[in-house]
C-alpha cells in the first residue's frame, strides 16, 4: 500500500483558518474517493465532542471527520487540553482526563505526550489514504518552540510538509507570513511549501501585486486566496468566536440570553437557538447589562464553582430569580446543570481547591465532582412533562440525542422527576430534572437542542408558538459543502497536493 497523502496547515495566528481549512480539505478529499482522516496532535479547547471509540477530542477535530465522512476517533485529537484556569489545564491522552497539570509540569510532560501522538500518527498513516494535519496557533511562539508538539516539533518527527495559512481580514497579512517563516529554523523553513491567505473580500486584482512580491520574496507559492464567507457555521473550536455574535430576530421573537462566564464549555449546545429565525439572543458577558428574556440558558463550565461565583458577582442570582417570578424559564445544561442545585462539592480539588459551595438552589439536588469523567453518546426522548407543558398524558416521544462529559455526579429529590429518558444498554434511565413549577430545565446532555423536533417543542415550552423548523445537522452539512466549493474553487488543489489527488467522484 503505498504512503499516505499527508499535509499539515499551521497558522500565523490562532483562529487564522487552520480548522476550517482542514474541514474544507478532508470534504475536497473524500469527494474524490479517499479515505481521509484529521489529526491534531495537540489542542487547548473547551468545546470537546465524545468519540465512537468512548473518548474525547476537540470538537474542530470532530466536525474534520464529519466533513470526511467517517466517525470521530480519538487518534484524531491524542493530546486535548482542557484549561482550568489561566496557568493549569486537564491533560487528556487518547481521549481520557490523566492528570491536571500547571503549565510549567505540562512542559516536562511533552515528552510523553509526543508518544501519544506518534503512536496516534501511526495508526492512521496504516488506516488511510490521505491524513491532514491541523497545527496549534502559530508555529512562531519563541517560548514554545522547545518541546513542542503541537507545530514544527510535530511535523519534523512525522517528516510532513506544511502549508501557512493567514486570515487577511485581520491586516498585516504580508508581515505575518513573512515574519512566521523568517522564525522557523532552516530546516523547518524547507518544509514549508507555500501559503494560503484566508477571509479576502474585495477585488482580488487589487491584491495580485502583494501575491507576486510575496512569491519572490519567500520563493514559495501562494496556493490560493480563500474568500470571505458571510455566514458561515461551523462548530466553534474554543471561544466565542466572531460568527457567535448576538442575533436579533424582530419583533415577536422569543428572547434568550446566556451568560459568558470565564471557563465556558461547549457553548456550541447553543447554536440552534443562535440560528433560529425566531429567536432573538444574546450572550452576556461581564459588565454587561442582564436584558428581559423569556429563557435564560446556563451553559457547560469547567470550572463550576468558579464560574458560579462569576455569577453572583456579575448579578445574575438576582436577576434569574426575578426573571422566574415573572414567569420566565430556565435551562441549565452540564455545568448550568449543577449550578441550578442546592450544593457543588469538589473534596478532591478536581477544578481548583477543595470545597463545597452553595449552588443557586432552584433545584432540589446536590452535586459531587469525582476523579472518573463521564463520557458517553446519548439518545432516548424528552420526559412527558416537559412535551405536555406539565401535565401527564398521552403524548408522542420527542427524540433527542447529544453526548454527556462530566465529571460531577447530582443526587436528591428533584431527580425523580426527570427532563430527559435516555436509553443504554442496561435499559432506560432518567437524565435531568424539570422543577415541580415546570420553569426550570436541567440535563446533563449537551446537544439538547440540536435534533429539530426537540428544539421546536423546548421552544414552545419557553413560550414560543408554531417555532419553525431548524435543522442544524442539514444547515452543518450544507455550510461544509459551501466550504468545499469555496476552497477549491480559490486554491489550485492539485498543485496542493503535489499532483497526487484522483479527480472528483460524480455527485
Amino acid at each position: 500500500m503505498p504512503p499516505p497523502i499527508t499535509l499539515m496547515v499551521q497558522g500565523t495566528t490562532s483562529d487564522a483558518g487552520k480548522s476550517t481549512l482542514v474541514a474544507g480539505l478532508a470534504r475536497i478529499l473524500r469527494r474524490r474517493g479517499l479515505r481521509v482522516a484529521p489529526f491534531k496532535p495537540q489542542n487547548m479547547a473547551l468545546n470537546s465532542a465524545v468519540t465512537v471509540d468512548g473518548g474525547e477530542i476537540g470538537r474542530a477535530q470532530a466536525l474534520q471527520a464529519l466533513a470526511a465522512g467517517i466517525e470521530p476517533h480519538t487518534d484524531f485529537n491524542p493530546v486535548l487540553l482542557k484549561p482550568s484556569s489561566d496557568i493549569g489545564a486537564q491533560v487528556i491522552i487518547h481521549g481520557h482526563a490523566v492528570a491536571n497539570l500547571s503549565a510549567r509540569d505540562y512542559h516536562a510532560y511533552k515528552p510523553t505526550a509526543m508518544a501519544a501522538v506518534l503512536q496516534s500518527w501511526g495508526r492512521l498513516c496504516a488506516s488511510y489514504d490521505a491524513v491532514l494535519v491541523e497545527g496549534a496557533g502559530s508555529p512562531a511562539e519563541i517560548n514554545l518552540r522547545d518541546r513542542d508538539i503541537a507545530n514544527m516539533g510535530f511535523a519534523e518527527a512525522a517528516d510532513v510538509p506544511v502549508v501557512l495559512v493567514a486570515d487577511i481580514d485581520r491586516g498585516g497579512v504580508f508581515a505575518h507570513l513573512v515574519g512566521t517563516l523568517e522564525l522557523l529554523s532552516p530546516s523547518e523553513q524547507a518544509r514549508v511549501k507555500g501559503f494560503i491567505i484566508n477571509r479576502f473580500r474585495g477585488d482580488i486584482s487589487l491584491l495580485q501585486s502583494g501575491l507576486d512580491w510575496l512569491e519572490a520574496r519567500t520563493g514559495r507559492k501562494v496556493f490560493g486566496v480563500l474568500p470571505y464567507l458571510h455566514g458561515l457555521f461551523l462548530d466553534a473550536e474554543d471561544g466565542l468566536a466572531d460568527g457567535a455574535a448576538d442575533v436579533s430576530a424582530g419583533e415577536g421573537a422569543l428572547r434568550v440570553v446566556a451568560p459568558v462566564y470565564p471557563r465556558i464549555s461547549n457553548h456550541t449546545d447553543l447554536d440552534a437557538l443562535r440560528l433560529h429565525p425566531q429567536v432573538d439572543f444574546r450572550w452576556v458577558g461581564p459588565g454587561q447589562t442582564i436584558p428581559p428574556a423569556d429563557l435564560i440558558v446556563l451553559a457547560g463550565s469547567k470550572s463550576v464553582q468558579a464560574d458560579l461565583a462569576w455569577l453572583r458577582a456579575q448579578g445574575w442570582e438576582d436577576a434569574i430569580c426575578r426573571h422566574l417570578r415573572y414567569g420566565g424559564k430556565v435551562i441549565g445544561i452540564c455545568g448550568g446543570f449543577q449550578m441550578l442545585g442546592r450544593s457543588l462539592a469538589d473534596p478532591l480539588g478536581l477544578e481548583g481547591r477543595p470545597a463545597t459551595l452553595p449552588g443557586l438552589g432552584w433545584l432540589a439536588l446536590d452535586t459531587v465532582l469525582e476523579a472518573h469523567k463521564q463520557l458517553g453518546n446519548a439518545r432516548g426522548h424528552l420526559a412527558a412533562q416537559v412535551v405536555t407543558g406539565g401535565e401527564v398524558g398521552t403524548y408522542g416521544e420527542v427524540q433527542v440525542r447529544g453526548y454527556e462529559i462530566h465529571m460531577g455526579v447530582s443526587s436528591g429529590p428533584a431527580l425523580q422527576r426527570p427532563a430527559l429518558w435516555l436509553e443504554g444498554p442496561d435499559g432506560r434511565r432518567a437524565d435531568g430534572a424539570l422543577s415541580d413549577d415546570g420553569q426550570i430545565l436541567g440535563t446533563y446532555l449537551h446537544g439538547l437542542f440540536d435534533t429539530p423536533e426537540t428544539l421546536s417543542v423546548l421552544l414552545a415550552w419557553a413560550g414560543l408558538k408554531s417555532a419553525q423548523r431548524v435543522d442544524l445537522a442539514a444547515r452543518r452539512e450544507a455550510d461544509l459543502d459551501r466550504l468545499a466549493d469555496a476552497v477549491e474553487t480559490s486554491c489550485d488543489i492539485h498543485a496542493l497536493f503535489d499532483n497526487r489527488l484522483p479527480e472528483p467522484l460524480p455527485r
